[in-house]
């Protein structure tokens, strides 16, 4: 019997793909579990798998075509069966649901950003998708356990085909490295990553991120076509900006003791060191944990306030804004909190997040004082309750018990729902802030 290839929803939010290479041609053998091709979610590039065992008959979509999830894009079957009656292109029976991945066998966040469960108190309530984990481990769940491995990694050889790595792909389109001209020194000859690392680099195509169109400087302008990450922040911030009423709450806050204790925390080795973001995120965390009422989603008919904490953290790529997500940052270290976060933004910017690792958010937080931003607002991520903008920290002059003297400070803006939060719950948000950040030390008590 003829198994159906479908667009899959890859990632929560998914609702279409972009088929960005095939890396099966037809009358291929398969087998269940192998890569057909890289599909570019709403998030990252991701393989799309086969759910069955013959020969890829059919390719009904082609390479750098988006289409909606649940459109049928190949068909897999014996070598003599009659697939005539499949049209190509051909949708999902209306109502069926599309096809889902295959779980991987480690948890995904208790908490999604555009679906209306989640936990309660003391118990995680699971999401349709991604499901609900367990009570918080001490290290990220994507540590505790790998992805299921993908079969294909050991399959032979199949005919046509340049044996490569998806990493190994991705990083040969990054450097513009011709894999045909590669010889593979992973299992059966497949080209790995060093291989490519190993190889010479293709010019200027070096230089141009993956996935990120070249812009012409010829003519009075140049179309670029969105790709689906930015469709995805158009849609998302549309239903944000118009429907929410937001107001802004704004602080400054005295940077001085943060910068004492980094420095304290520095002459005990590199194992300590921490950015002034890090420490921000420790005390935003713990400042979450305080308010519930903060830390809480609109859901139209109710509002849901969370006694965990899972903080987003915004992170620009070449392609738009992908907000990463920590979880349970309230009960990590600052050391914990600074490795996550920066292997989080690395592979957000590399787009090999996995869907687990950026739903789930309960509140969020956007920093461009690196780019020497005094202050600004920051639009809100429905359901989020609210968001926080972080400018650059900067000496100035100010008066501390009357004599003018010269501090680091950091503007801090919030961005309020007060459909959920009022003007007084707020400010008493950003005044335990202050206390946590002005008086570090409490943020290891």
């Amino acid at each position: 019997m003829a198994t159906k290839v479908f667009m899959e929803a890859l990632s929560p939010t998914m609702e279409e793909g972009k088929l960005v290479k095939w890396l099966k041609n037809e009358g291929d053998t398969v087998k269940s579990g192998d890569p057909l091709g890289e599909v570019e979610t709403d998030k990252a590039i991701m393989e799309l798998v086969a759910r069955g065992d013959g020969v890829l008959r059919k390719r009904l979509v082609s390479e750098g075509a988006s289409v909606p999830v649940g459109t049928l894009v190949g068909v897999i079957a014996t070598k003599d069966e009659n697939i005539d009656d499949l049209p190509a292109g051909a949708a999902a029976p209306p109502g069926a649901p599309a096809p889902q991945p295959e779980k991987p066998d480690v948890p995904a966040p208790a908490v999604e950003a555009q679906q209306s469960t989640g936990p309660s108190r003391g118990t995680p309530v699971p999401a349709p998708q991604p499901p609900a984990p367990p009570r918080p481990p001490a290290a990220p769940p994507a540590a505790s356990a790998p992805p299921a491995p993908v079969p294909s990694q050991q399959q032979p050889a199949t005919s046509g085909a340049v044996r490569s790595s998806p990493l190994a792909r991705r990083l040969a389109s990054e450097r513009g490295v011709d894999l045909g001209t590669l010889q593979g020194s992973g299992p059966n000859g497949r080209i790995i990553k060093r291989d490519v690392e190993n190889a010479p680099a293709g010019g200027a195509r070096a230089a141009t991120a993956p996935n990120a169109p070249a812009i012409s400087r010829e003519g009075d302008y140049q179309d670029v076509p969105l790709n689906n990450i930015r469709k995805v922040i158009a849609k998302r911030l549309s239903e944000s900006i118009g429907p929410i009423p937001t107001f802004y709450l704004t602080v400054e806050l005295d940077l001085t003791r943060v910068m004492e204790m980094r420095a304290a925390m520095a002459e005990l080795g590199d194992e300590f060191k921490v950015s002034v973001n890090d420490v921000l995120l420790k005390a935003i965390s713990i400042a979450l944990s305080q308010h519930p009422e903060v830390n809480a989603h609109w859901l139209g008919d109710r509002i849901r306030n969370f006694n965990r904490v899972h903080l987003g953290m915004a992170v620009a790529t070449d392609d738009g804004l992908i907000v990463p997500v920590i979880w349970d940052a309230d009960r990590k270290g600052m050391a914990q909190i600074s490795r996550e976060a920066k292997e989080l933004a690395k592979r957000a910017r590399e787009r090999k997040l996995k869907p687990e690792e950026f739903t789930g958010s309960t509140f969020s937080v956007s920093n461009l004082g690196m780019f020497g931003i005094d202050q600004f607002t920051a639009i809100i991520n429905p359901p989020e309750a609210g968001i926080l903008a972080i400018g650059t920290g900067e000496d100035k002059l100010v008066v501390v018990d009357g004599e003018p003297v010269v501090r680091k400070r950091v503007r801090i803006t919030m961005s309020c729902d007060h459909r959920v939060i009022d003007g007084a719950v707020g400010a008493k948000f950003l005044q335990t802030l202050r206390r946590l950040v002005e008086n570090p030390l409490m943020l290891v008590y």
